[in-house]
């Protein structure tokens, strides 16, 4: 006999748990499933974000940090540090503890409000009177039915053509994550947030990195200014980026990986090293979810059809995060899983794709929100900009880290901020005050009449915004 209930999440990623939590707190008779295991087999709710994403990078790009400024910049605060060396086995363990912590803060809050949680895969069975029957493979299997199923399986890394994973020589996210010891040599193909991010970790632990880029111009996502004071900095590092290459053959051997390209100017290379990380983006997860078993419409990219409201083809089932339109982005998951949950309830749910932030967490920072300076250009949009750079705040000279700058970008006629472009340190915190402002609508007047804490690197969005009518505080 199958299990009821009102909702069944497929997926238990940032926006999968998210939802299943804001359905149960809305008084909803909720399950939700994921087949992530730990090494013990055990269950691992938090999808890709929890497990190799968000959460292990950001533990690893941290010990990475600290190894650095031991080496590198303890002296300059007066402290002698000598045979300073890393563990990479004990930082590896950290960052699975880390993992773990965040596994088990999921379960606990799916006991807390009442969340079913069901270790194993779920799929379409079929459509039932007043629902969808489900099928949760695992240890035990399991018949569930619900009336309304939130589709939140999120998405796998893309591999290259002929270069298929191994997570050995060549890693996906996944095994980028888990490399045993520092590789003499690391190549990276695509300067995306997963390469710079994976590459930085291993560059500071004393790897020869490499990225490959295909695209001719570095992070065309972001404003070309910010992009370029990134580029700078990463250059400094020993961060060896080469842009507009085409990838060959890939070989992966005993001796390591051989990578052939041919350069921006037409000339052909041959990269050799011990590993190889894969960074090309990311496909939505649909395998396994027999969508053409109820008549679930899929894309030519296998994503979820979704409208404006994250409802698919079939009455009572919705879709979020990674299996459906829009920004691959962990915060944008959740935000949509809220909101679904909230629109199955009656309410009002929201979410505004032009207020997300995008983060990198490399050393420096880049953080931005809004459109940037050349799409307000092609759009024809009149608008003024102000830059202020953090080589002027005194929090961070302190610090001892000034790389970087803030931009502002607000409309010529009515000041309202556009965009708000960071690169430096913690530009991931300092850009919340730009959403919140930008939700809100308001001006770069605004954000310059706020008082902000004296010292602090805030100060320097106040500046930038300051800086949109050519004025400063700064003498």
């Amino acid at each position: 006999m199958s299990k009821q209930f009102d909702v069944i999440v497929i997926g238990a990623g940032p926006g999968g748990y998210i939802a299943a939590i804001r359905a149960a707190q809305l008084g909803m008779n909720v399950a939700c499933i994921d087949e992530w295991k730990n090494a013990a087999g055990g269950a691992a709710p938090g999808g890709t974000c929890t497990n190799v994403g968000c959460i292990p990078s950001k533990a690893l790009l941290q010990s990475s940090e600290h190894f650095e400024h031991a080496n590198l910049h303890f002296a300059d605060h007066g402290i002698t540090a000598t045979g300073v060396k890393m563990d990479v086995a004990k930082m590896i363990a950290r960052k699975d503890n880390v993992v773990k912590q965040n596994n088990d803060g999921i379960l606990y809050l799916f006991k807390k409000n009442k969340v079913t949680f069901f270790h194993g895969r779920g799929s379409f069975v079929k459509a039932v009177d007043g629902g969808y029957e489900i099928k949760v493979t695992g240890k035990a299997e399991e018949t569930l039915t619900a009336k309304q199923v939130i589709v939140a399986t999120g998405s796998n890394a893309r591999a290259l053509p002929g270069a298929a994973f191994d997570e050995e020589q060549i890693l996906s996210n996944d095994g980028a994550l888990a490399i045993g010891s520092v590789p003499k040599k690391l190549g990276v193909i695509g300067s995306g947030v997963i390469g710079l991010e994976m590459g930085s970790v291993w560059r500071r632990l004393g790897a020869d990195v490499t990225i490959l880029e295909g695209q001719p111009t570095f992070l065309g996502a972001v404003d070309e200014q910010i992009a370029k004071e990134a580029k700078k900095a990463f250059d400094k590092q020993g961060l060896k980026i080469e842009l507009g290459v085409k990838i060959g053959e890939v070989k992966a051997g005993k001796k390591g990986v051989s990578i052939a390209y041919t350069t921006a100017k037409g000339e052909a290379q041959v990269l050799e090293v011990d590993k190889l990380i894969v960074s090309i983006g990311r496909v939505p997860n649909t395998t396994g979810l027999n969508a053409e078993g109820v008549g679930l419409k899929l894309d030519e990219r296998g994503a979820v059809v979704v409208d404006g409201e994250c409802k698919t083809n079939l009455p009572g089932v919705w879709a979020v995060g990674d299996v459906v339109r829009g920004p691959m982005l962990a915060h944008k998951a959740e935000e949509e899983g809220v909101a679904v949950a909230e629109r199955m309830a009656g309410q009002h749910g929201h979410v505004n794709f032009n207020t997300i932030p995008w983060v990198i967490y490399t050393s420096p920072e880049i953080a931005w929100v809004g459109r940037t300076e050349q799409q307000l250009k092609a759009d024809g949009v009149k608008y003024k900009a102000g830059t202020f750079p953090f080589l002027a705040n005194g929090r961070a000279r302190a610090l001892g880290d000034t790389t970087g700058m803030v931009k502002f970008l607000a409309d010529a006629a009515t000041d309202e901020i556009l965009g708000v472009h960071i690169v430096g340190p913690m530009a991931s915190e300092l850009i919340a005050e730009a959403v919140v402002a930008m939700e809100f609508k308001a001006s770069s007047e605004d954000i310059a009449r706020i008082c902000h804490a004296h010292p602090s690197l805030s100060e320097a969005t106040k500046e930038a915004a300051l800086a949109v009518d050519k004025r400063t505080l700064n003498f």
